[in-house]
């Protein structure tokens, strides 16, 4: 439970820090802006994924900010969707929606499936050109069960803060594992698959029908933005004057957060990142280590990936994979021509360094 005192500036509660994960949307590793976006993926901020399957196209950036309520409450940043090409009939099925996926072990303390259950307030900053209703869902992917409440945008392009009260539930306990159990998700269309029944404002088992009803469609115009910042989830049943203070971390406390499911590194230019074993005049073996992962990665390594002698040449690199992956390191395997000088006379230890500024090395094991 969590104790607010006056209202606000002290605040002790179960939850160390607030459960979403880069709240303040300050975390962009793998790009600021992607745009022609048409399908499914984590493109910008971390942790945030856009799920789609409209016929819409969107540019998702992360936005800098200056002004606005967001702003002077403290967040700098936001998570910005920019359509391009509208979508302003949607087909039954379809819908399109941003989430953040959440641990099972990270959620014992909600007591979920038990009588003892808590409620959760979900908060965030949003900023719309479309007004009217928005839908924000939790759906536990651990029992397929699910719960929505809506919220409304009043004045286009202004920045709103909404709070919102969910109940606890009694029915179905969350795998105490590293897996997705809850998914927390802001709806941006949907069909009438989703939208033709009664709002289940309830925990009950999943009906399409009645996950996303009275959302408003925001593709429906290429003059349509949809932005968010400032997540975060609470224990507890709090209003917009009980709420606790969004708990800002250290940039560098916040990407060690990100780290466990994302990393990436080497798009900077040079950067070492292994060294190991030269044999046989054509492949060096190493050892790679990254920040520890949610569970054993996969690796996308640089196009651009050259090897650095002790003397400084660089090698003429021909392949290169990666095997052995665990949640911390993996081997890693640099082939290249036979006879280049600085392999031969390599006497021992070599150094792979990325030499690139685009790609990098990716280091994914996302929910």
């Amino acid at each position: 439970m969590a104790l607010v005192v006056g209202g606000k500036g002290v605040r002790a509660q179960v939850n160390a820090k607030n459960i979403a994960i880069n709240g303040d949307m300050t975390i962009s590793q793998r790009s600021t802006s992607v745009a022609s976006i048409t399908s499914s993926g984590y493109y910008t901020v971390d942790r945030y994924k856009f799920s789609d399957n409209s016929d819409a196209t969107i540019t998702m950036s992360q936005e800098s900010l200056t002004s606005g309520n967001a702003y002077t409450d403290g967040f700098a940043n936001a998570l910005k969707v920019d359509v391009t090409t509208a979508d302003s009939s949607l087909a039954s099925g379809q819908y399109a929606l941003i989430s953040q996926a959440i641990e099972g072990q990270d959620l014992q303390l909600l007591k979920k499936g038990t009588a003892n259950a808590e409620t959760l307030t979900v908060a965030f900053w949003v900023k719309a050109t479309k007004t009217g209703t928005s839908i924000f869902e939790i759906f536990d992917n651990d029992n397929t069960r699910q719960v929505s409440k809506a919220f409304t945008i009043s004045s286009s392009d202004t920045w709103e803060k909404k709070v919102l009260n969910f109940p606890a539930d009694t029915t179905g306990a969350l795998d105490d594992d590293n897996a997705v159990s809850l998914y927390f998700q802001w709806y941006l269309c949907a069909g009438s698959d989703y939208t033709s029944g009664t709002l289940s404002e309830t925990w009950t088992g999943n009906t399409g029908a009645n996950r996303v009803v009275g959302q408003v469609n925001h593709f429906d115009s290429a003059s349509n933005n949809f932005h968010i910042t400032g997540f975060q989830i609470e224990v507890g049943t709090f209003s917009s004057t009980t709420l606790p203070p969004f708990q800002h971390e250290s940039y560098g406390d916040n990407l060690m957060r990100c780290y466990r499911y994302f990393e990436h590194t080497g798009s900077e230019g040079n950067i070492m990142v292994a060294s190991g074993q030269t044999t046989g005049n054509t492949t060096m073996v190493c050892h790679l280590h990254y920040h520890p992962k949610r569970a054993a990665p996969a690796i996308t390594l640089g196009t651009a990936l050259c090897t650095n002698q002790h003397n400084g040449v660089a090698g003429n690199v021909t392949g290169k994979s990666t095997s052995n992956i665990t949640d911390t390191d993996c081997e890693f395997r640099i082939t290249h021509a036979a006879g280049t000088a600085n392999f031969a006379h390599a006497q021992g230890m070599s150094n792979v360094v990325m030499n690139n500024t685009g790609d990098g090395l990716k280091i994914d094991a996302e929910l």
